[in-house]
């Protein structure tokens, strides 16, 4: 088997606010306190980034500062996607320049492509930058799920090299493992079931939860890593609730909750995500409790 061009635990990375813009300092010291705590990449500007809410130069900001922050010490997977093919090229385009290791690409949201829709957005990206993609398919949140067979003729590019899967449906990872080849890159994007992801062949997470606990979550997925699954689903258990309490409300409201309680930053998100609920917050400092961070 070959080794898999990214894998382990990488947060989809808050994006702090203080006075309603963007809080560089506290970034810069999220970023640091990933990387002390042993993760094995960060994706700035994801889904948890606010990326919807975030302008162009803010989202532009963000790539360019974790990448300068963070020197090469861990890989930076840069959100790139974009319902426009045009913007999402030059989104990606964009990560390559500032030093990026690759774009992390979300199926076209809205306008609900076909497959073969699906397949020409991402070759048209393949043919225009020469960097790593990964397909990020979450359709939950896109209305549009991209099939295993599309994937497999993705594979066949020389850039599409992978997949943040947030379907939640773990037989997918054993689909994928056969039909795209030994090389093709399987994260998956939900926190509560990627440890049985895992071990249907999956590489690692791009996480929510490690924002609040890295150095736990790099514990827990250097265990699956190293095949060590009795360790792994201890560090699940204890995991467990606050994987669950940091989707108690609209995400990323109870994360940055979570964030400002550990005094990391403020909990403020942009409309039209609100503060996390009274019932959320208690849900959240119950999960931070059970795993000893509070």
């Amino acid at each position: 088997m070959s080794q898999p061009l990214f894998k382990g635990v990488m947060p989809a990375l808050v994006t702090p606010f203080r006075d309603g813009a963007l809080d560089e300092q506290a970034f810069v010291a999220l970023v640091e306190r990933q990387i002390a705590g042993g993760v094995h990449g960060l994706v700035p500007v994801g889904t948890t980034g606010e990326t919807a809410t975030l302008s162009h130069d803010e989202h532009r900001r963000v790539v360019e500062l974790c990448v300068k922050v963070t020197a090469g010490r861990v890989p930076v997977i840069a959100g790139a996607g974009s319902n426009s093919t045009a913007e999402a090229i030059e989104l990606v385009r964009h990560a390559k320049t500032v030093g990026a290791d690759a774009a992390l690409v979300v199926t076209p949201y809205y306008n609900r492509p076909s497959q073969e829709g699906l397949h020409a957005h991402y070759a048209a990206i393949n043919e225009a930058v020469q960097l790593p993609v990964l397909v990020y398919n979450v359709p939950g949140r896109t209305s549009v799920d991209i099939a295993d067979t599309t994937l497999a003729r993705l594979a066949k590019l020389p850039n599409i090299v992978g997949i943040k899967d947030a379907t939640g449906d773990m037989t997918r990872a054993t689909m994928q493992r056969l039909l795209c080849g030994e090389d093709w890159v399987m994260l998956s994007g939900d926190d509560l079931t990627a440890l049985g992801y895992m071990a249907h062949g999956g590489h690692g997470c791009i996480s929510v939860t490690s924002n609040v606990a890295p150095d736990i979550c790099a514990t827990f997925y250097n265990a699956a890593m190293a095949d060590d699954w009795k360790t792994a689903l201890y560090w699940q258990d204890r995991l467990f609730r606050l994987h669950k309490s940091l989707f108690s409300d609209a995400s990323p409201a109870p994360t940055k909750f979570a964030l400002e309680h550990l005094g990391l930053c403020e909990a403020f998100a942009r409309l039209p995500i609100t503060p996390a609920s009274e019932a959320s917050r208690a849900e959240v400092l119950a999960g931070m409790r059970e795993a000893g961070l509070v």
